[in-house]
């Protein structure tokens, strides 16, 4: 997939809806259902820069795609400026639509190793890792901040828009902005204001993401960031046709609420796609997604007790069948 996709979907979609990048979430088959209920772009689950400059085997696993996903961002994560140049140049050797560099991770394990939103407190280290990225491949670049995280040993505050200021010199195609600082990845409130100020400053385009778990949300994002476009995630557990949802919403004002029935049937499909990407063990990693599927239902604790322990299609299939 050639050129700048970013441009053209701002062209063509307002706003753009993007699959944002999660761990462990993100796969092949999760991307796919996503693009079925409208997703316009999708990311990958955060892969190791490090893991591709020394080719590691599982980490090379992580870049199969359908074409049907297309466009779709790898996400990369790492903290060395060399790797990253051999890291971009198999992700364009792959096909891939374009490459994000992860800066807003608070994930612990990715804290630990020195990458993900620590990354926010040395400016110098981010520019030499989005320069060494632009060096290794003539794909649209962009990147993932979170809104501040606290110098090391001080209350002093590093922002996004430190972060926007300091490279926006640099050919970056779109940025995505998740609301909450470092300190509080998930519970804070969403800094509106912070975003709204990086569209203002930032040439490409702005992608706001963090607390969007409803149709009606995802409006309030956009009328008080006037953002390009949204990056859903956690909202997405169990519900991918939240992509629809917000599209009817901000277009005619209304959407539709999925019954028990619709959902069985998008559980089917999505099973159905994890198992034509990895076999019988793309079932057992979708055991988790099953469970989220079934939250709030009446017989939730009786489904996920057997739910968890499904190893086939038709062992899905047959629990389902068994509900009301």
């Amino acid at each position: 997939m050639t050129g700048n996709f970013w441009q053209k979907l701002k062209k063509k979609n307002k706003p753009i809806l993007a699959l944002a990048p999660m761990a462990g979430v993100t796969d092949s088959a999760f991307r796919q259902i996503c693009k079925y209920y409208g997703a316009d772009v999708v990311y990958t689950e955060m892969i190791s820069a490090d893991g591709l400059y020394y080719d590691s085997h599982k980490t090379l696993g992580l870049l199969k795609f359908k074409k049907s996903e297309q466009p779709v961002v790898i996400q990369l994560f790492g903290k060395n400026p060399s790797a990253f140049v051999k890291a971009a140049k198999i992700c364009e050797d792959v096909g891939f639509a374009g490459i994000d560099i992860n800066f807003g991770c608070p994930a612990k394990k990715v804290v630990a190793s020195g990458g993900g939103v620590t990354l926010m407190r040395d400016l110098d280290k981010c520019r030499q890792i989005i320069e060494a990225v632009l060096a290794g491949t003539k794909l649209p670049i962009s990147i993932k901040v979170r809104a501040s995280i606290k110098k090391e040993g001080s209350d002093e505050r590093i922002s996004a828009l430190d972060f926007i200021r300091y490279i926006k010199d640099l050919p970056v195609s779109a940025v995505m902005v998740h609301g909450r600082p470092h300190e509080n990845p998930f519970g804070a409130a969403i800094d509106y204001e912070m975003i709204k100020n990086i569209k203002q400053e930032f040439a490409g385009v702005v992608l706001a993401n963090g607390g969007i778990t409803k149709p009606e949300e995802a409006k309030i994002m956009i009328d008080k960031t006037q953002a390009d476009g949204l990056g859903l995630a956690r909202g997405l557990y169990g519900r991918p046709w939240l992509f629809k949802q917000v599209k009817d919403y901000l277009k005619i004002g209304k959407y539709k609420e999925f019954k028990p029935s619709d959902i069985k049937k998008a559980m089917i499909k999505h099973a159905r796609m994890s198992f034509e990407a990895k076999g019988d063990y793309g079932l057992i990693e979708l055991r988790k997604h099953l469970l989220w599927y079934v939250a709030g239902w009446s017989e939730a604790k009786k489904l996920r007790s057997e739910l968890v322990r499904v190893k086939t299609l038709s062992d899905i299939k047959k629990i389902l069948k068994s509900t009301a």
